[in-house]
């Protein structure tokens, strides 16, 4: 077996096994590094046969060929297609964006160059053949790569250690050819009667420089080359359609016809071109004694961001690396795995929303023209808004002046209104938890913590979740609103907010800690109970938060009116104090999260079942507050968009509970994710919980607050503009930097209503010199 062999010092005896550009590429590397190597391919299909046709790599990964190779990069060079610029139409308008930078080649041209790089550097190249078996092949070579793509038999035989994941997704494709060359790279979005379409289309060869057409059409393409189209729709579109029905030839004959403007009329062809949904797949190791796999055997990305050649090749490149600098074959295969993992991961990560974003494209088709447009550039969160300007700077002001940002404004600094409050800009201060209370009095802590963020230039500053009852804390630390000290502690803090920091609102988030109470401070040790002086915990079922938690009580009905009571009072002290804003709190699994979640309500009585009973208590508790909380204030709603955990609340649940608070009267939904039961598997990045509060906001026409990860105010820019969120709630970069915002604005040279320097720190809004380095540099050539 593998996991038995020997390794040696250094890999003499390689075998790959799939003869793909990963493949090729890793072989002809390992060969030119050290000629004494004895390195064969097995590779089933032909030498000419290929499934696909054109492929893209960025500059990035031709910089490393060309370092680790330069015959194979002149060869690629000689027949690469370059373009800028990106055409997006729908809804019969074009729009263009530039400055983008792709190359492209024919994935058959791309196969002939590395054959032909690695016969000249004495590789055995095997084609027609089926590698030995696995086993066989590990215990006669030094290092056997499994390149042998997604279906990877390698990856299954030793599925035990590779522990693969492989995800299906909600869409099919089908990879297609036009022959002729577009001269962009071309999203095209088609309304259909069955449903949304989309085509993706790039050159990937244009005609010899002596090629003369008379018959060129008008229009946006060149008569001759050649372009990969792939079309791509819903599976329940696909059906509708009739496709799941159509053979090879009669499918490629419909999409011709779907897309008959963007192809200018002509046909499409295909090579054995098949319907099939993308699979994603990760694997939590790599390696297996001195087998290693390499490309889509390890992982694969959406063709959406066209990464998969791209990142096969640069994995051949890191683990050749890798063999170089490593004293034997284990280090080395550690070193690569170490190496490519985070790298893939990132790109996996923006794969991801890319394909999502397609998936959902439906939500997206009644934006204005431009800032779809740009939705779609930054789908991926790789392109941003200042990324775009960069690119294209037109066409980014052009989507500004859409969307209403003055001139020298950043979307970030536009204004928005909530019911009769208005605030000056985008940036939410939010909440977190400070546990640094007495007896749930807000002390001095409160004042300087949230004043500081307040003349910081936020638009709206929130407190921490402020409990409404003793028994209703997480910890002995966390503040409350139940008690009149409380509430003219929090009046302090109110009126400093609007007397010292004019124009920045303040917010009161109320919430009740459920099975999550009676803790330790976070910095003791997060979530595990007190030591002494618990207090006795309720919620919607008797089920406890962790193992070593206390098992609450379930909540009977007197106890809810009692709780319901609770929060009014609450409500009506917060607004006797001067918030002007105030947030439920039904996220993180605390009381009124937990009777969202069918994880945490088991209840069998009408508070509990189908999510319209569960959503019962916590609408019961929104009416009464609403009903306390002055009409002309705002009142949001804080929501676990998904529990991260099988059987938990859906991404299709948490629009529907979006909705139900919406129709209740919440004028804005601030939608996160998680926390609701101990065992939840988030999937972190950045923004990351930004896709549920897109979704929310355009299926239920809801302004929504996005947060997780949102770290920079490029992001906050990125997201706004292209109509994902209204408001960005950031919490970390805020503990980092109180003055967050107007450190933003000084950054992008904005200076104006949306970002107000309180005037004794106006003196500070530029950013101080570094040190000796920043003095200008004098001239001492005399050459231009």
């Amino acid at each position: 077996m593998a996991g038995a062999v020997t390794v040696p010092d250094s890999a003499q005896r390689v075998a790959v096994v799939g003869g793909g550009p990963g493949g090729l590429y890793t072989a002809a590397l390992l060969k030119r590094l050290d000629p004494a190597r004895s390195v064969t391919v097995w590779e089933r299909n032909a030498p000419d046969d290929t499934f696909g046709f054109g492929v893209v790599l960025s500059d990035e990964t031709l910089g490393g060929i060309e370092h680790a190779d330069p015959v194979v990069y002149a060869a690629l060079q000689r027949h690469f297609v370059r373009w800028d610029d990106i055409d997006i139409v729908h809804a019969g308008t074009r729009q263009t964006s530039g400055g983008h930078g792709f190359a492209a080649l024919g994935r058959k041209r791309l196969l002939q160059i590395l054959h032909d790089r690695c016969r000249e550097l004495g590789v055995d190249l095997r084609f027609r053949s089926e590698a030995p078996d696995v086993d066989r092949l590990a215990a006669g070579h030094d290092l056997v790569v499994a390149a042998d793509g997604v279906h990877s038999t390698t990856r299954d035989t030793y599925s035990h250690v590779f522990r693969p994941h492989v995800a299906t997704h909600r869409c099919r494709y089908i990879w297609l050819a036009a022959d002729f060359a577009f001269d962009a790279f071309r999203f095209e979005i088609a309304e259909t009667e069955h449903g949304v379409m989309q085509l993706h289309g790039y050159p990937y060869s244009r005609p010899s420089p002596d090629h003369h057409d008379s018959t060129r059409p008008s229009g946006p393409q060149n008569q001759s080359g050649a372009s990969t189209v792939i079309v791509e729709m819903r599976e329940e579109v696909w059906r509708a359609a009739g496709f799941d029905e159509l053979d090879e030839q009669e499918s490629v004959a419909r999409c011709a016809k779907i897309f008959a403007d963007a192809l200018g009329g002509r046909p499409l062809r295909s090579n054995k071109s098949a319907w099939t949904t993308f699979r994603t797949v990760v694997n939590e190791h790599w390696s297996h004694g001195n087998v290693v796999l390499l490309g889509d055997a390890a992982h694969t990305a959406h063709f959406s961001i066209g990464s998969g050649t791209k990142l096969a090749v640069e994995d051949a490149l890191a683990l050749a690396a890798c063999l170089t600098e490593q004293p034997d074959v284990a280090s080395a295969l550690a070193a690569y795995e170490a190496e490519r993992k985070p790298v893939v991961a990132s790109t996996q990560r923006a794969a991801r929303a890319s394909l999502e974003w397609f998936e959902n494209i439906g939500l997206y088709l009644d934006q204005p023209p431009r800032q779809f447009a740009f939705n779609l550039l930054t789908r991926s969160r790789r392109v941003t808004h200042d990324n775009l300007r960069l690119r294209d700077a037109s066409f980014t002001e052009a989507v500004e002046r859409d969307f209403g940002c003055p001139p020298g404004t950043p979307p970030m600094f536009t204004p928005f209104r909530l019911r009769g409050l208005t605030l000056r800009n985008r940036v939410v201060v939010s909440p977190m938890d400070m546990y640094s209370a007495t007896d749930g009095v807000p002390g001095d802590f409160h004042l300087v913590h949230l004043g500081a963020r307040a003349l910081g230039g936020a638009g709206l500053v929130m407190t921490e979740m402020v409990c409404v009852s003793p028994e209703g804390r997480i910890t002995p630390g966390c503040a409350g609103l139940y008690t009149g000290q409380q509430a003219e502690a929090w009046k302090r803090v109110v009126r400093f907010v609007h007397t010292r920091a004019p124009g920045t609102a303040i917010g009161v988030q109320l919430g009740h800690s459920g099975r999550k109470g009676s803790t330790r401070l976070m910095w003791e040790g997060m979530d595990e109970p007190l030591e002494e002086g618990n207090w006795p915990l309720v919620a919607a079922s008797p089920i406890p938060y962790r193992p070593d938690s206390q098992t609450p009580r379930e909540l009977t009905r007197s106890q809810l009116t009692d709780i319901r009571e609770q929060f009014t009072s609450a409500a009506w002290r917060a607004a006797r104090a001067g918030f002007d804003l105030l947030e439920l709190h039904c996220a993180h699994g605390y009381l009124l999260s937990g009777f969202l979640s069918p994880l945490t309500n088991h209840r069998t009585d009408a508070y509990g079942g189908s999510l319209e009973r569960r959503l019962r208590f916590p609408l019961e508790v929104f009416d009464a507050v609403r009903g306390v909380w002055p009409a002309e204030r705002p009142m949001t709603i804080r929501i676990s968009a998904t529990d991260w955990a099988e059987g938990g609340t859906s991404a299709e649940d948490a629009v529907d509970i979006a909705r139900a608070f919406a129709e209740h009267g919440a004028d804005a939904i601030d939608v996160s994710t998680g926390q609701v039961v101990a065992d939840e598997r988030p999937e972190f990045g950045r923004s990351y919980q930004t896709p549920y509060a897109d979704r929310i906001r355009h299926a239920t026409g809801r302004p929504v607050i996005a947060v997780g990860a949102i770290s920079s105010w490029d992001d906050v820019n990125s997201l706004i503009l292209a109509g994902r969120t209204d408001l960005c709630a950031l919490a970390r970069p805020h503990l980092y930097d109180p003055h967050w915002t107007l450190h933003a604005a000084a950054e992008q040279g904005y200076d104006g209503p949306g970002a107000v320097w309180p005037a004794p720190y106006r003196a500070g809004s530029r950013r101080p010199q570094t040190g000796r380095t920043d003095a200008p540099k004098p001239r001492l050539t005399l050459g231009g």
